[in-house]
């Protein structure tokens, strides 16, 4: 099955300043000062710093007024964790050996530092962002708009989702509106604003390209979110922020871009964030429901190759559904009696067409509650009942 999965190999970076996807330090930031503007990037897409302005409500397009709107709630993060230590040579000189008689290199600390964005969903002082903007740091420092600094404690961050939540002590803070992606369709406008390349406060406007990109189709497989793609300018930093609609509501996280590509980025539901943080505050962790089963979604080019393949131990009889082509051991697919060459049409009463469609449904479900699960084996429809773990830890 892997070279199905290598035709859907993508180039992806994760969108922090001197961080993810090997641009932690603040290298790659001084470097990106020193460039001019792309040319190529199209007049409408530029980004501009938000500033004050003088005009009056009634001169204000429904940009301006969306940015008015959410600009205080948007925070700048700079965290910084350690990678490695060093050793200090100059323990080696004469000076030290006359008191510890022999060369003891002094291990030296080093760190990464890292900026990003982050938007503020409650005024008490509750933050959600990326968790790789804040990976491996338990504090972190948040600037707001109004130059206000504070001290950010990590509540908990859940790389499945790549979602993160940052307590700061404050009250009557500005906060955003969380919108809907229900009846979000494509060409709709979408408004990023964040902390791209360190310029504070930055806001630029594109559409909503497209609807439900897979992990997959995104490049981060190992992720359980189905992505809004934007075409609205977001490049490192802008991680963490939000993406708003017309009405100045936040409908994702701004996350990801293709790096091999313009106009490409890519931003986490809100209603997905708002279910994970939901979980951390609650809970202190967010938690992922999990079956334990290797799915690929049919269709009669893949089940003619599976058919010749030598190493599957199935016929494949349907041209579509989401065939089962392996069964983790000891997981709860395997003890509910999952078998490889099921084809699962139904989840929790719902028909499914993909494989994404499966994942999303037990996403939805509950750890340890009853989930059914209709399958067609060799022609004959049965129901599997089966009681989702929780996902295992690396």
């Amino acid at each position: 099955m892997s070279r199905f999965a290598n035709q859907l190999g993508i180039y992806l970076s994760l969108l922090i300043v001197g961080g993810g996807a090997g641009l932690w330090g603040s290298r790659y930031l001084e470097e990106k000062q020193t460039i001019e503007p792309s040319p190529i990037l199209p007049a409408a897409l530029k980004q501009i710093p938000i500033s004050p302005t003088q005009a009056t409500t009634q001169n204000r397009n429904f940009i301006a007024q969306a940015v008015q709107k959410v600009g205080p709630s948007v925070v700048r993060i700079d965290a910084a964790r350690e990678v490695s230590q060093s050793f200090d040579e100059s323990f080696g000189h004469p000076f030290f050996r006359r008191f510890f008689g022999e060369e003891m290199p002094i291990p030296r600390r080093q760190f990464e530092r890292g900026t990003g964005s982050g938007f503020i969903f409650s005024n008490d002082g509750n933050l959600i962002t990326n968790a790789h903007v804040i990976e491996g740091s338990d504090t972190v420092k948040v600037t707001l708009k109004d130059g206000r600094t504070f001290d950010g404690r990590v509540l908990g961050t859940d790389p499945i989702t790549d979602v993160a939540v940052v307590k700061i002590e404050a009250t009557n803070l500005p906060s955003v509106q969380l919108g809907s992606t229900e009846n979000l369709i494509p060409g709709e406008w979408a408004i990023a604003i964040g902390n791209p390349l360190g310029l504070d406060n930055t806001v630029t406007v594109g559409i909503v390209s497209a609807l439900g990109r897979s992990s997959r189709e995104v490049g981060v497989p190992e992720k359980r979110v189905r992505f809004i793609q934007t075409d609205a300018a977001i490049n490192p930093g802008n991680s963490g922020g939000p993406l708003l609609n017309a009405n100045g509501e936040v409908i994702g996280i701004n996350t990801a871009i293709r790096a091999d590509a313009q106009g490409l980025g890519f931003a986490i539901p809100v209603e997905t964030a708002q279910r994970i943080a939901e979980q951390i505050l609650a809970k202190g962790k967010a938690e992922h429901p999990y079956l334990g089963i290797q799915m690929v979604t049919l269709n009669p080019q893949i089940k003619e190759e599976l058919n010749q393949e030598r190493n599957v131990e199935f016929s494949i009889s349907e041209d579509e559904g989401v065939l089962i082509v392996q069964v983790v051991p000891n997981s709860p697919a395997d003890r509910a009696g999952f078998q490889a060459g099921d084809v699962i049409f139904k989840v929790g009463g719902k028909s499914v067409a993909t494989a994404n469609d499966v994942q999303q449904e037990v996403e939805m479900s509950e750890i340890g509650s009853l989930l059914e699960v209709e399958v067609v084996r060799q022609g004959r429809e049965e129901m599997i009942r089966v009681f989702p773990g929780e996902f295992p830890k690396k």
